[in-house]
Parts: C-alpha cells; sequence; structure tokens
C-alpha cells in the first residue's frame, strides 16, 4: 500500500461483481449474469484499486489466446475521481496483456485519452434501444443448442480478433441466456444470444452473412417477450444500423473501437451485434 492510503490487487472472482454494478451505474446497463461469464475467461485479468480498504478503481485486461487482450471496466468509484487513482489502476493492469494487442470499446468523451496510450482508432459501435416494432421471422430459426459449438467457435473467430471458445461456451450456455440461429444446407448462415439486462433485454452477439438471415435471428430472439431491447452495432455495417432502425431501435450512445496494434482481418460486415462492450 503507499503512503496515501491506495493499492492495487487482483480482483477474487466474486468482486468482479463491483465492476458489473459500476458499469450499470455508468450507463452500460449489463447482463444480469454478466460477471459470472466474464470470470471464466481470464480470472486473472481483473484488478481493483482500494483507497482506505474500500474498492476505488477497477479495470479488466482479459487475455485471449496469445496474440490478442481486451480492456474493459476502466472506472473510478465518483467520489474519488481526479486524484489519478485511474491512471495508477491502469499501469498497474495494462503489463498483464504483454506483448499482445489490446482492444477496447471506450466512450469517445475519453478517445483522446486513450489514444495518448497507443490505442488507435478503428470505427464507431453504436447502441440502439427502444421497444422493437413487430419482428418478421420469415425464416425458420433452430436453437442455438441444436447447432454443433465448432461452427459456432468457427463464425465467432471470422468476426472477432481471437479464438475464445471457453467464454462462447459460458455466454451460450448460461442461464437466462437464449440462442436462435438459421442453417442453410447444414452450413450456419446467422446465430444471436439474448440475455436479459438491468434495463430490458440485449442481444449480442448477432452475426450473419446478410440482412435477411440476420432478420430472422432478431425476430426469433426480440419477439419472445415484450419490453426493450439493445442491440449494438459496428457503424461500418450500415446493413445492421438499418435493421436497428427499422424495428424502431434508436440509437442511445457510442463507443469507440480501438486497438494498440494490429489484428487478424475479420469481417466487421457480418456483425449485427457486438457481444459485450466489455469483453469484445
Amino acid at each position: 500500500m503507499s503512503g496515501d492510503g491506495f493499492r492495487i490487487r487482483g480482483m477474487r472472482r466474486d468482486e468482479i461483481a463491483i465492476a458489473v454494478d459500476w458499469a450499470a451505474g455508468e450507463g452500460w446497463n449489463p447482463g444480469l449474469a454478466d460477471a459470472d461469464c466474464f470470470a471464466s475467461v481470464d480470472p486473472e485479468g481483473f484488478f481493483i484499486g482500494e483507497y482506505d480498504g474500500t474498492p476505488a478503481a477497477t479495470l479488466s485486461v482479459i487475455n485471449y489466446g496469445e496474440r490478442f487482450s481486451f480492456l474493459g471496466f476502466y472506472i473510478v468509484r465518483p467520489d474519488l475521481r481526479g486524484r489519478g487513482f485511474g491512471l495508477r489502476t491502469w499501469k498497474a493492469g495494462i503489463p498483464h496483456a504483454g506483448t499482445r494487442t489490446v482492444g477496447l470499446d471506450g466512450v469517445t468523451a475519453q478517445q483522446d485519452n486513450y489514444s495518448k496510450s497507443g490505442f488507435i482508432f478503428a470505427y464507431n459501435n453504436i447502441r440502439y434501444g427502444g421497444v422493437p416494432s413487430s419482428p418478421d421471422a420469415s425464416i425458420a430459426t433452430v436453437p442455438l443448442s441444436e447447432v454443433p459449438f465448432a461452427a459456432i467457435e468457427q463464425s465467432d473467430a471470422a468476426v472477432f480478433p481471437a479464438e475464445r471458445p471457453g467464454f462462447l461456451r459460458a455466454w451460450t450456455g448460461t442461464e437466462g441466456h437464449t440462442g436462435r440461429a438459421v442453417l442453410r444446407d447444414g452450413r450456419l448462415a446467422a446465430w444471436g444470444v439474448i440475455r436479459p439486462c438491468r434495463l430490458g433485454r440485449k442481444i449480442g452477439p448477432l452475426i450473419a452473412d446478410g440482412r435477411a438471415t440476420a432478420e430472422a435471428v432478431f425476430a426469433a430472439l426480440a419477439g419472445n417477450e415484450a419490453g426493450e431491447v439493445f442491440l449494438d452495432v459496428p457503424q461500418p455495417n450500415r446493413e445492421a444500423m438499418a435493421l436497428a432502425a427499422a424495428h424502431g431501435l434508436a440509437p442511445v450512445f457510442e463507443t469507440a473501437r480501438m486497438y494498440t496494434g494490429s489484428i487478424r482481418p475479420v469481417d466487421v460486415q457480418r456483425v449485427f451485434g457486438v457481444t459485450t462492450f466489455e469483453l469484445g
């Protein structure tokens, strides 16, 4: 512990809920089971800064394999901001990524600060939300549980900078998370997951080979109960933004997707909904 009463350490698994609660307080609207899903990936990648023995700052630096890491939960308790606790936690946590390229989804207001730490802007993601209009379910879907996991893993690997089978198993298998898919000639053409959040429900991921199949999965997921639905859309995918708007969803806020270096090629045009801003 430093002389000013501040120290940084790794979070225990049960403390990840603190970061999730703080994210909710910042308006990020996390899922009800997010903490347990996130803990399944890289338990050593969560950090907490304490001031006089109480939580003051959080950060996650989650390693996916040997080449890619994702940063999230960079939050300082509101009453302790402006004292440097966030930056000190950042400096303590970033080395966990080693030589990996690090990605993040940061609020656009912080983009300049992230740039100073070596992050380069890639594109914006836009969160859409609202009560969706009557979805069209003209294309048949099947439960995601009927799709071979290898096909889900392969589809995700085409749109994300690293393989993440452990996370996918947790995300698709958690109670309360519902998945649907479109199969064409035995091939996985589209799939998605919806989960209950602090407010309404959120669809993510939503991966599809085109808008028609994305619409089918969106309809199957969003239409199973009433209430607000949220969808995080990469701005380069114009068809995804059109899908959200066509169903009556409106922009809520934006994040900037940024990376510290190169990543393997990913097909953003297949991403109709980002899995999660916190872990990518």
